[in-house]
């Protein structure tokens, strides 16, 4: 019990590096001496201090010594040299006696030789307390760690009889402003955010975060195979603000120009059946360091991604309203014939944002 109430203190803490780290894990370490805490600290920023060193260096400042103490950590602590030095290096030297792991990390550099160092140096060394919940806190650094491509997650708001808008094409708003909110929180913690062309075109949105806290605006990445996203478009006319790629097939030099010359980033990308080839756009994007995606597009891309095999998780927004008619629904294409092969989705949870449904799945493919 006494393992379990300081987990979920340091998955607690580790859920404040939310949007900052990537594509790093969210960690959280909660140093115990004498059953009172006397350090706690997580990983704050990319590039910045782990969350066992931010949690040493917490228990110094305030006067404590965390020789004979136990540590409380979410993931194993690293073994090699990064951006920062091993955070087992600390762990040894300040004299640390226990450490309790919420569960192994899948890098190939560390998987378990973090944990075989501290056991190595005497210190007793507990994986696997509360491993279920530290494992999902980092889904997209796992997926992205073992396969560099990054975590996608779709997203799409729809009425109770599944439509994403009305018959004359009007689609705002159809949720709540609650349910709103949840989707900029979504953007605050995924690397990027991804649309069709054609979304560009109808809504021109921002594709920003627009949160009353620090946010880091996600990677804005355009779909379009030809370069028909217009150059008034808030995408590219902000495009030296927040940073945005538009992934195209297109090889007119002239046009490529015109959005270069706006700040966009473009990457070439070979046309698959319907549009371009999201899956080798999957294994450019995490070269590109982008390690998780809010797929915020229309019904066409949807199924493309679907079909695609490159969504993890779906995020279904679900309001309480009827459309009826034949206005578009979340997910277009040409559909299945035979119910065993519809896609199948494992909930995850479910919550309600003001009078709004939110519904997270797993995609089981």
């Amino acid at each position: 019990m006494e393992h379990k109430i300081y987990m979920e203190q340091a998955i607690e803490l580790a859920k404040k590096g939310e949007g900052f780290v990537n594509p790093n894990p969210m960690v959280g370490a909660v140093i115990v001496k004498d059953g009172a805490v006397i350090g706690e600290g997580y990983h704050q920023k990319y590039g910045q201090l782990h969350a066992e060193r931010n949690a040493i260096k917490d228990c110094i400042s305030k006067g404590n010594s965390p020789k004979g103490a136990t540590l409380y950590v979410t993931l194993e602590p690293c073994c090699h040299y990064g951006k920062t030095p091993p955070c087992t290096e600390a762990i040894i030297e300040n004299g640390i006696t226990k450490v309790v792991i919420g569960t192994l990390d899948v890098n190939p550099i560390v998987a378990g030789k973090g944990a075989q160092i501290l056991r190595d140096n005497g210190i007793s060394v507990e994986v696997g307390i509360m491993e279920k919940q530290c494992r999902a806190l980092n889904r997209v650094f796992n997926k992205y760690m073992s396969s560099k491509m990054p975590y996608v997650v779709m997203k799409y708001a729809m009425t109770a009889d599944g439509k994403i808008a009305t018959i004359s094409g009007e689609s705002k708003w159809i949720t709540g402003d609650k349910a709103r909110e949840n989707v900029h929180r979504l953007r605050k913690r995924l690397s990027g955010i991804m649309v069709g062309v054609s979304t560009v075109i109808v809504d021109d949105p921002s594709l920003d975060c627009r949160l009353n806290e620090p946010v880091n605006n996600p990677v804005r990445i355009i779909c379009d195979s030809y370069l028909r996203t217009p150059l008034d478009a808030k995408v590219v006319t902000t495009a030296n603000e927040i940073s945005t790629i538009i992934a195209t097939s297109c090889e007119d030099k002239e046009k490529i120009q015109e959005f270069e010359k706006r700040g966009c980033t473009i990457l070439k990308v070979p046309q698959g059946k319907k549009g371009i080839d999201l899956n080798i756009l999957m294994q450019k994007l995490g070269e590109c360091n982008i390690d998780s995606i809010l797929l915020e597009g229309g019904g066409t891309i949807n199924y493309s991604a679907l079909e695609s095999k490159i969504v993890d998780e779906i995020h279904i927004h679900i309001a309480p309203k009827i459309f009826g008619g034949n206005s578009k629904s979340p997910v277009e294409g040409i559909g299945i014939s035979d119910i065993t092969d519809a896609i199948k989705l494992k909930p995850i949870s479910t919550s309600w944002a003001g009078e709004d449904l939110i519904i997270e799945n797993e995609v089981i493919y």
